[in-house]
Formats: structure tokens, sequence, C-alpha cells
């Protein structure tokens, strides 16, 4: 077990390691009935993480097996978070997160559940507090490449990996999202993302899934008594890394995940917003938003498509008289050009936050 830190620990399987390598692929292929009650196999990679900015926690995870999100992932508000993968057993979720409940750091508490399992050698698990610090271990039974990389914030995982790479892309994608004012299950999505794009998982022709779980502790973050705010999952789908993707942005309304004509919602007031701090239209449309209600800034009306006329052209899109392109066309191309002229000022971090109400999942 290594634990709190950053740094990479990897294994390869070689020699006579092959025959255990086949005999837990077997295993996950022949189903739950030939493991102990409470464990699934979840061979996979994740990422279990915090965001001691906003109090958020939380997990993303993705593999070749059926509905992922019912036992990898595991979440408390104003706790941590836990990822239990390869032979899963889910009661490291609960046992894990009320140690840490109690008071107890990462790495005790996963050393003392350890020390109490006969199956720790089949295990993966990632844990993160909100009080700080992570902890992981990669049993020395785990398939395939198998390693784990952590952070002061975050604990990324996997197992049947193409190799190192995988790890060290969710780890460095993760990092480099830092106060970037992104919601923590975005951040996690896109850590996802870069892992598949490395490779993922070794295995090919088996039915996959995704999903991320997140809990927020801040008022107005959930609905729910238990305050998960985020709970999606992809049970099964072709390229579920990139439908959990669209289902998140649609969910959240994050500007750009429609093209937007004369629509109400959270995402035309991102564009209000975004258009007035690019700059792009004008010193009337910057007094126009100042005085705006929360619920004018929501409908998409004549004026904005004015407005996203004018930016259009002074970023060099097509406009109506240029191109022949709709009144008031805010595409993803038009969003991203946004963003561009933003990150150029040096104040795309600084927008980011101010909009990150506005895309925050309270269902």
């Amino acid at each position: 077990m290594r634990g709190s830190g950053a740094g990479l620990t990897i294994r390869r399987v070689s020699g006579p390691r092959f025959l255990s390598l086949l005999l837990i692929l077997l295993a996950a292929s022949a189903g739950a009935q030939d493991l102990p009650p409470g464990e699934r196999v979840f061979h996979t990679f994740s990422i279990a993480a915090v965001d001691p900015a906003t109090g958020e926690s939380g997990v993303a995870v993705t593999t070749r097996n059926p509905c992922v999100g019912n036992g990898v992932p595991w979440v408390r508000a104003g706790v941590g978070a836990v990822a239990t993968q390869a032979r899963t057993r889910t009661e490291y979720g609960r046992e894990l997160l009320d140690l840490l409940a109690d008071g107890l750091p990462p790495e005790e508490a996963l050393a003392a559940r350890l020390a109490e399992d006969d199956g720790a050698a089949f295990r993966q698990i990632g844990v993160v507090a909100l009080a700080g610090g992570a902890a992981q271990h990669t049993g020395s039974e785990a398939s395939g490449w198998a390693g784990h990389r952590a952070g002061s914030d975050y604990a990324a995982q996997g197992n049947v990996l193409v190799g190192p790479e995988v790890v060290e892309a969710v780890a460095e994608d993760f990092e480099a999202t830092r106060g970037s004012g992104r919601a923590l299950a975005d951040r996690l999505v896109s850590a996802l993302e870069a892992g598949q794009a490395a490779g993922g998982d070794l295995r090919r022709g088996r039915r996959q899934s995704a999903a991320v779980m997140v809990a927020d502790p801040r008022d107005g973050g959930s609905r729910r008594e238990d305050r998960i705010s985020t709970n999606l999952q992809v049970c099964e789908h072709p390229t579920p890394v990139a439908e959990l993707r669209r289902v998140h942005d649609a969910v959240a309304g994050v500007l750009g995940y429609r093209t937007l004509q004369m629509f109400a919602g959270n995402d035309v007031a991102q564009l209000r917003i975004l258009i007035e701090e690019a700059g792009c239209a004008g010193r009337a449309w910057r007094a126009e938003i100042e005085g705006a209600r929360a619920r004018e800034l929501r409908v998409f009306d004549a004026r904005l498509a004015e407005a996203v006329d004018a930016c259009r052209s002074g970023l060099g899109l097509s406009t109506p008289d240029r191109g022949g392109s709709p009144p008031g066309l805010a595409d993803r191309e038009f969003v991203e050009a946004l963003w561009a002229q933003l990150e150029g000022q040096g104040r795309a971090a600084e927008v980011r936050a101010r909009l990150a109400p506005l895309v925050r999942i309270t269902r």
C-alpha cells in the first residue's frame, strides 16, 4: 500500500502471474456467483477527489463491465470519497467513510480495514478525505497493468489498463483544473476523458459503463438529505465516457451543450455574462447586463441575438451578412471562441468562477 502524496505506483503482470490474470478475467465473465456476498468484479480506472474550496467530494469511474456506478463510487458530504474496485468489496465504501468521519486519517483508516481483509491482495482502493490526505492500495493480485497515483486532494487508480499513461493522464488532468472554478463533477468527468484518451482499459469487445457521483454540503447544493448533488450513470454504452460528458453537460446546462436560438435557461444567462465579460458587444451591452433581473438574464431575446452577432463579427465568425449564418447563432464554435478570448486576456478562471453557481447540479 502507498499512502498520501504524489507519485505513481505501478506493477505489471509477467511469468507465473499470467495464470492469476487469466483466472480473474474468467471470474469476471462468469458473474458474481463465484464471489463472496457483496463482492463484484470491476476492473477499471477511477478517481476519488475532493474540492477544499467548495467542500464537494466525488468519484468518477469507467470500466468494461455494466453499471459500474452501483459498486465502485462512494461519497459522503463533508467527509470524503472512496473508490473500491478490482475484486470490489462494496462494504469498503461505508466502512472507510465511517472511519474518516470519526477523524481517522485516510492512511490509517485504509490500513485498519485491509488488515482484516483476507482478499486484500485482489483489491484496489482509493480514499481521500475532505479534512486532508489520500491513501491507496493496489493488491499484489490485481489484474493486468495496475497502479495508482495520489495528490493532496485526489486518488487516481486503475487495473487491466494499457499502461501507466492512463493513471498519469487522469491525475495530470485533475491537477490542471485546480482553481479553474469548474464544479467537481465537471473536473472528474474531464479526468476520465483524459484517461480514456490515453488508452484506458486494455480489454475490448466487452460491455462498458461509466459514472460520476458527487456530494455537496453547501446550502442549496443538493435537494437530497444525504447531500448527493450528482449521481449520473451510463450503465451500458459503446462510448460511456463520451456519453457521461454529454449527459453531464445537458443536466448541468453547461454553455455550449446545445445551439442557442430563442431558448430560456441558465445557459442563456451564462451566455449573456460571457459576452459582457468579453466586451465584444460594446458598453451599452455591459450596462444592460448590470441592470437586468435574474429572470431577464435567462431569456434568449432579440437584443441578445444582436449582441451575439456583434461578437461573432468581432471574432471573425460567420454572421447573417457574412457567410449567411442565422441571427444570434450561439453554437459551440462561438462559445469556444469567447473562452479563447478570455484565456488570452488571462481572465478565464475569474469568469468561470463567476459562472460556477449557474452550472451546479442540485437534482
